[in-house]
């Protein structure tokens, strides 16, 4: 399928935004009957036949076939065709790139994972994003021309354009024009965000954050970040900087990882990636060693985590990223804490999205711009048509 095509003139601006009700009404739900599409849009039942009518001939609404062994006359039941294009989320890592396609209401139908190492040269990262996306079409039988956005989530300060201003992690990935240069491997709407604010996203759409507009979202692995929502909507500061509080040296959140990697337990020879979940493990079984360990690195998420909560008196932190997967180790240490400086304490929950946070955020954020694009009320004189799918 190609690109959806540009607005025509084909609908009046009421029989427009009768339909955006319907197509709002139908997306992310099961089938609905005409009588509980009319009651979700205001409109009349007779309006609501027309507009789902047109919807189906456009090829935005499709009719569901009554369940088997049905008895009787069922009502007619409609379903938005999310199948009509499909969103695309990287997370690109100093050490993994993973990519992941879903279709129009956010639905994962391909993952893909390669690893790259902090020194990957540009040039060969971006050919990695390139295969794990295209590994992700081939899996689910789709090809570029199937996207209809591609959001890319990074380590780094990235402004509004899609630059990235600083990256500690990625050296070579300063100042590189990212949205630019994948912009054009692509036929579609590129769009580049930081990865912890894709995964603090994540959370408020898909995991231990719904429905909470207040949160600060800490994003720790072998590096420290931090992902804020504020009145329900993520925040990126004036410069796209907000949340860079690890950039503070007061903070040592650059150099916290040492205090896992450099525990005298842990075997000779094992590979810095697998150094932290060793001694993690460890602590979890009552370690001393581990424990001490634990104990200093949480010493130093606490620094900013604290500064973060009485700056923002959120309602709830969330605790994510890889480390995630050892909230009942990090937890309790992170809370004892915050308790002894914070005026209001927050609710703390571990993320249940572990190492999936960046790329679910990426498609969440994919399936926002979309929304903004085609499915908002004032997008435009008409609503875009798609074209017939190819699977």
């Amino acid at each position: 399928m190609s690109n959806p095509p540009p607005s025509g003139g084909d609908l009046s601006r009421l029989r427009q935004l009768n339909a955006l009700s319907a197509i709002r009404a139908l997306r992310g739900t099961e089938p609905l009957p005409l009588s509980a599409i009319a009651s979700r849009t205001g409109l009349s039942r007779p309006s609501t036949k027309e507009v789902v009518d047109e919807l189906m001939g456009l090829g935005w609404v499709e009719e569901v076939p009554p369940t088997p062994g049905t008895v009787g006359r069922p009502a007619r039941r409609y379903r938005f065709r999310s199948g009509s294009g499909y969103l695309a989320g990287v997370d690109i890592g100093a050490h993994n790139v993973r990519a992941a396609v879903a279709d129009l209401d956010g639905n994962i139908v391909a993952e893909t994972r390669q690893a790259v190492r902090p020194d990957t040269p540009v040039a060969d990262r971006l050919a990695v994003v390139e295969r794990a996306v295209a590994g992700c079409l081939a899996m689910s039988g789709l090809t570029a021309g199937n996207l209809w956005t591609v959001v890319i989530g990074t380590t780094g300060l990235v402004d509004r354009d899609g630059r990235v201003i600083f990256s500690a992690a990625i050296p070579n990935w300063s100042g590189l024009d990212l949205a630019g240069l994948l912009g054009g491997k692509f036929p579609c709407d590129v769009l580049v965000e930081n990865d912890s604010r894709l995964a603090a996203l994540a959370e408020t759409r898909r995991g231990v954050a719904r429905g909470s507009r207040e949160v600060v979202f800490l994003h720790i692995g072998r590096r420290m970040g931090t992902g804020l929502i504020i009145d329900g909507r993520l925040h990126r500061g004036f410069g796209a900087a907000a949340g860079e509080i690890g950039m503070l040296p007061e903070t040592r959140w650059k150099s916290a990882i040492t205090h896992l990697h450099g525990c005298a337990i842990v075997p000779e020879g094992t590979p810095p990636e697998d150094a932290a979940g060793y001694v993690l493990a460890a602590a979890r079984a009552g370690d001393p060693a581990a424990v001490a360990a634990v104990e200093r690195y949480v010493d130093e998420l606490a620094v900013g985590a604290a500064a973060t909560v009485l700056t923002l008196d959120p309602e709830l932190v969330v605790l994510g990223g890889g480390f995630s997967r050892s909230a009942d180790v990090l937890l309790p240490p992170l809370r004892s804490r915050l308790e002894a400086v914070c005026l209001r304490m927050p609710e703390l929950r571990a993320s249940t999205l572990g190492d999936e946070c960046v790329v679910l955020g990426a498609i969440d954020y994919a399936a926002d711009h979309l929304d903004r694009q085609l499915f908002a009320a004032d997008t435009g004189p008409a609503l875009p048509l798609p074209l017939s799918v190819t699977r």
